[in-house]
């Protein structure tokens, strides 16, 4: 007889994982499939390990630039590449190991395959047929195996991969894609990356810092092209000071693969070509969710544009079945992720629950300078016909900036300027995926511009620069 449960959940990232404990605590039987790695891209190829490594190229810029901060060392300045790519891939195997824990803990069970859904409230699980990029072998203790469950609730939080342009395909040695950027042998001379999101920005930054010359290319006018258009160019700014060559406006049209290198012709839009050498490029233009071999189409699960629809809590057309995460659709974010499983196991759970508000779901990029905003942009307030009040304050102006030897940045703040309500954040600078977060609360709270004009800020921090921000909106900044 099938094992039964009352939810399953399909896929061990952080929506999954997050999602399967949530629903373990309000009293539910849940199990988890997973094919790959528990905590999904995230914790395995994406959020934990770059940062890991960009945290080793910032320590490395640092040391290149001792006499900035009245020292010395001793000797040259190197690196280890082997080195570098191991402490990232420690620090993922060691909270993979931790997702591994909780769900134990919270007695979440492990399904270990892959699996389909022939009709509502049934899971069949089989031997995995895509091979794992990271294979756990064998599966962690006391995971299930191959067989046939129930379940009266069913969640799909089957992530995302990396789109694929035709005629560019990665080919895991001269066209990568962030799982192949994220373990290099040796880090290239020479670096194309195709794409100036989060992602292509990141790794840009990364190689750079490591020595390597970088090119970007962007078929959009702007880098970072969900960010405001100041806060973009500010960075840009930073980019190209450090070495970075951007091209926007301008779309890979054809690559020609060498023994080492690969070749790109890049076309603008005037229409002028130009060709580029490197040793490799990284494609980063974007994901696609993985909603192949689930059985959607026999169940009659409405896609849109490739992804699975939803309504506020998770839930698709058909009854029982329930979709989160990137494969449920934009903001592609982690956080997005886990909140939206919460939301979705507590509907489920009989609980009175919210939808979220994706306009208060933060953004930010790991760079060098990092980026993070929540909320509209002044160009999209503008478009959504607001009167605004907008604020600024430079980091030039903050004292623990200056300490830090990290004077570079902006924070900006966009009001309604009828109600005080806090449109939008964004900011460029040292620690600033740091602080968003303050502002996240903020919007949250319902906050006006007068509570948070009022709002105390210790000093000295780089905080003080949102209370500066917000005062400057107003016409009451102090130390600008």
């Amino acid at each position: 007889m099938a094992e039964s449960y009352d939810l399953i959940v399909i896929g061990g990232g952080p929506g999954g994982y997050v999602a399967a404990i949530r629903a373990a605590q309000l009293g539910l039987k849940t199990a988890v499939v997973e094919r790959e790695h528990l905590g999904g891209i995230c914790l395995n190829w994406g959020c934990i390990p770059t940062k890991a490594l960009l945290r080793s190229a910032e320590i490395f810029h640092y040391l290149q630039h001792p006499k900035d901060y009245g020292l010395t060392v001793e000797g040259k300045v190197g690196f280890d590449p082997a080195a570098v790519v191991a402490r990232s891939r420690g620090v993922s195997q060691q909270l993979t190991s931790g997702v591994a824990f909780l769900l134990k803990k919270n007695k979440v069970d492990v399904i270990w395959g892959e699996a389909t859904i022939p009709k509502a409230g049934e899971v069949v699980v089989s031997k995995p047929k895509k091979a794992a990029v990271q294979p756990q072998n064998p599966p962690p203790k006391g995971t299930l195996g191959e067989g046939t469950y129930k379940a009266k609730h069913i969640i799909i939080a089957t992530g995302a991969r990396p789109r694929v342009l035709p005629g560019i395909e990665p080919d895991q040695k001269l066209i990568w894609t962030y799982f192949e950027a994220m373990v290099p042998k040796v880090f290239p001379k020479s670096l194309i990356v195709m794409g100036s999101g989060a992602i292509g920005i990141e790794f840009a930054s990364f190689y750079r810092t490591m020595g390597t010359e970088v090119t970007v290319v962007e078929v959009l006018p702007q880098i970072l092209p969900v960010e405001d258009a100041e806060i973009a160019a500010l960075a840009r700014k930073r980019f190209e000071k450090q070495g970075i060559a951007i091209l926007t406006s301008t779309k890979v049209t054809k690559v020609v693969k060498g023994v080492d290198d690969v070749t790109a012709t890049l076309e603008d839009d005037k229409g002028k070509t130009q060709v580029l050498k490197a040793e490799r490029m990284i494609s980063a233009v974007g994901v696609v969710g993985n909603i192949e071999n689930i059985g959607l189409d026999k169940l009659g699960v409405t896609l849109e544009r490739g992804l699975i629809k939803i309504d506020g809590f998770g839930r698709t057309n058909v009854p029982g079945i329930y979709a989160i995460g990137d494969v449920a659709g934009p903001p592609m974010l982690a956080h997005k992720a886990e909140h939206e499983g919460v939301i979705c196991v507590e509907t489920i759970a009989g609980q009175h629950t919210h939808p979220m508000d994706k306009s208060m779901i933060p953004g930010c990029t790991y760079c060098q300078p990092q980026v993070a905003s929540v909320g509209m942009t002044e160009a999209k307030a503008k478009e959504a016909g607001y009167e605004l009040k907008v604020g600024r304050f430079p980091f030039i102006g903050n004292g623990k900036a200056i300490a830090l030897g990290e004077p570079d940045g902006l924070v900006k703040t966009v009001f309604d300027a009828k109600t005080g309500k806090l449109l939008g954040a964004h900011m460029v600078g040292a620690e600033v995926t740091e602080l968003i977060q303050g502002y996240v609360v903020a919007m949250n709270c319902e906050t006006t511009e007068e509570e948070l004009m009022h709002t105390i800020f210790p000093h000295p921090t780089l905080s003080e620069m949102m209370h500066e921000s917000v005062l400057d909106a107003y016409g009451r900044v102090i130390h600008k």
